[in-house]
Parts: C-alpha cells; structure tokens; sequence
C-alpha cells in the first residue's frame, strides 16, 4: 500500500473528506508510524554506520537520525579485530572511570546527553566511552532511527515504505485509530478500530520482535501453538 492508496482508504473508512480532516492525514499517518515503530522492533528500523574515535577524547557523536542504540564497535584504524563495547549509564561510567585522564581501549559506553556546540544544546546525543581512548580507533555503530514517513512527498516521493510494502493493515488501522481521535467518533466504532490496531499489531510483533529475530540454530524454528 503507497500513501496515495493509504489517504484514500482513510477517507473512505470515515466517508470523511471535509478538507481540514484530509490536510491532517499526514499528521494522523505520522502519529501512527510512531506508535507502531515504538512497539516492535522491526528490522527495518535499524541502520549502521562507520566513524572515527580520537585519541584523548571520551565522547562520540550520535548521528542526527538517532534514536537508540543497538549495537556500538571499535576496531584499531589500521584494521583488526572488532570489539563490541558492553552499553552502561553514565553512572557507572563515572565510578568506574572518574579519571577522565585514565587512558585505555575502551569497554564501554552510555549516552551521555545532548551535544553543546558553541555554548548552546543541541537535540543530538553523545556517547560517552571508558575508559578515556588511548589512541584513535574506528567505530561502527548500529541503531534505531526512524525512516522517512510514508507520507513524506517531500523526502519521500515514491509515497512507499516498508511497512506499507509489507504490514499496511497495522498501518491503515494505526492510522483510522488517529483519525477518529480527530473526529471525536462514535465510541463503538472507536473501540473496534482500536481492537482491529491491536490485532494487527499483535501480528507485526510476531514477525518483527519474533520470526525476524529467531536464531534457529540456538532455539529451534519458529512455533506457535495450535488450539
């Protein structure tokens, strides 16, 4: 399902085309996403890239799309092996290495808080690392972010996401339950929109936070019981 299929089943399902409430579908559509990528844990939401670490400094900055860590590895410039650091708070960073001066390949990391440039806080994070870095090191880091909304025409022209690509129905329901929020609906009907949302939510779980991530070797394949 593209945005374009989307809008129009929004509208069809309220039969509501008053033109205030077809501006806010993007708003409705968005509001959706949000919920639904901050229930499972798709695949789909995580992203990696590569960075430098430098000699002396104990913080690293988080990319502007960030959300949540998955992952964060360190390897030596020349190449190596990689080293997966364990994720703390900035807690025990500070009682386990409150010497910033106390150098060495790090082992851990938090997040620290918002980056300060030029004496003003920014909306982007910071990773702290310990112990302090001995010496320059690449990074490589995976995380969560959010993608470009399916209804995004401007940085998203296609109107297509993987979530309409491949799990619309929590998406079209996700969407109705914001819609008829707006609309002050009738309550019955409220209450079946939101029971459809939890039913395909129920689904998108079982693939993301399950199927996606089975280790069949370790755990045997994927089974659910049968009544």
């Amino acid at each position: 399902m593209n945005y374009t299929q989307l809008k129009q089943a929004i509208q069809d399902y309220t039969q509501n085309y008053e033109t205030t409430f077809v501006n806010d579908i993007p708003l409705f559509v968005e509001q959706a996403e949000q919920r639904i990528y901050n229930s499972v844990q798709f695949p789909s939401l995580r992203k990696n890239v590569t960075g430098s670490i430098t000699q002396y400094n104990q913080y690293l900055a988080t990319p502007n799309d960030f959300l949540a860590p998955y992952s964060l590895a360190i390897y030596p410039v020349g190449g190596g092996p990689y080293l997966y650091l364990l994720n703390k708070d900035v807690n025990y960073m500070r009682q386990a290495y409150p010497d910033p001066a106390s150098y060495g390949q790090p082992k851990y990391y938090a997040l620290f808080g918002p980056t300060v440039t030029g004496g003003s806080i920014t909306n982007e994070l910071t990773f702290i690392l310990g112990p302090t870095p001995d010496t320059a090191y690449n990074a490589e880091l995976h995380y969560y972010y959010y993608p470009v909304s399916i209804a995004d025409t401007v940085n998203n022209p296609s109107g297509t996401s993987w979530l309409g690509d491949n799990f619309d129905t929590v998406l079209l329901y996700g969407s109705l339950v914001e819609a008829y929020t707006f609309m002050k609906g009738d309550q019955d009907m409220m209450g079946l929109y939101i029971q459809k949302y939890t039913e395909a939510l129920g689904l998108a779980k079982r693939l993301g936070d399950g199927m996606e991530r089975t280790d069949s070797y370790r755990s045997g394949q994927y089974r659910q019981a049968v009544t």
